[in-house]
């Protein structure tokens, strides 16, 4: 039997559920979920593996117009997904400004890889509202197949994995059948350090943060880690660390949680918060945490 592999890539603007569809088709959380836009800031690859083919799945940042350095290198993770996609997934969701960010859309249909447009959070609709919004997406992108789905009730998800394994092009892995990601135990943990202050922050606090692993020791029994937050502004310091450390604490609490459950290893974590004014723009902090210029 011939043996399949390839780099199945997800793109869209923010918040139509990119990453929530990649957790369900990897069957594990591996992107960071919350409601907020720009939760995902790097390309996280997530991989399956089986005797008969590896699927690559790519995780994008949400389509944004950049105004840092960092929104620059978040919008080259998504272009480069668009230049060595074999599939490319487009997803938007029921409630999306169709022509937001034309221009990607534009450069998707000039691509000449198999597309696949997902049409995210169909329980939110009544069946007699979708038909007229597949038909106004075909018109928008006539060379995709349109696939609705909702990726939160895990509906009709198996109807895009069916569809990439048959697109999927011939060839061998392209990564260790071992490997479940391109990514670093630390990157994940940073990510899930991360995720936590999306949901416990408000306004701009989430955006203007940065999560850095200065310290990750395993020995038999722990692992230890040291976290630092890198924030934009003093008055941001203090939200972040709250009245007598509190809300720093709820955080760590929370993290070091799914931190466990990740690792599936006791863990010691300790954070602190580090000002650092315009890291968004800063070309030697963006390297060092991962954002490729």
């Amino acid at each position: 039997m011939t043996h399949k592999s390839g780099f199945v890539n997800i793109i869209g603007n923010p918040n139509v559920g990119k990453s929530t569809l990649l957790n369900v088709l990897l069957g594990e959380k591996l992107s960071i979920v919350t409601s907020k836009a720009q939760t995902t800031r790097h390309r996280i690859l997530g991989i399956i593996n089986t005797d008969d083919y590896q699927i690559v799945y790519s995780d994008t940042p949400g389509i944004i117009k950049p105004h840092y350095k960092m929104h620059d290198a978040m919008m080259g993770f998504v272009k480069s997904a668009i230049d060595d996609a074999d599939v490319l997934l487009y997803v938007t969701d029921v409630v999306e400004t169709k022509d937001k960010n034309i221009e990607f859309i534009e450069k998707v249909n000039k691509s000449t890889v198999p597309v696949l447009l997902v049409i995210n959070k169909i329980d939110l609709f009544r069946e007699n509202e979708l038909e007229p919004l597949v038909a106004l997406w075909k018109e928008l992108m006539p060379r995709a197949e349109v696939i609705p789905v909702s990726a939160l009730k895990k509906f009709n998800v198996e109807t895009i994995f069916a569809r990439i394994l048959e697109k999927l092009p011939e060839g061998p892995a392209y990564y260790d059948k071992d490997a479940f990601s391109d990514k670093t135990e630390r990157f994940f943990v940073s990510e899930i350090i991360r995720e936590k202050i999306f949901y416990n922050y408000q306004k701009e606090i989430p955006y203007s943060v940065e999560v850095g692993i200065e310290l990750f020791k395993e020995d038999d029994n722990m692992i230890n880690i040291k976290a630092v937050i890198i924030c934009s502004r003093e008055t941001q310091k203090g939200i972040l660390i709250g009245k007598g450390g509190l809300a720093l604490k709820k955080v760590g609490s929370q993290a070091r949680f799914d931190i466990e459950k990740f690792l599936g290893k006791k863990v010691f974590l300790e954070m602190f918060v580090k000002v650092m004014k315009d890291w968004r723009d800063s070309d030697r902090l963006l390297k060092e945490f991962g954002y490729n210029l």
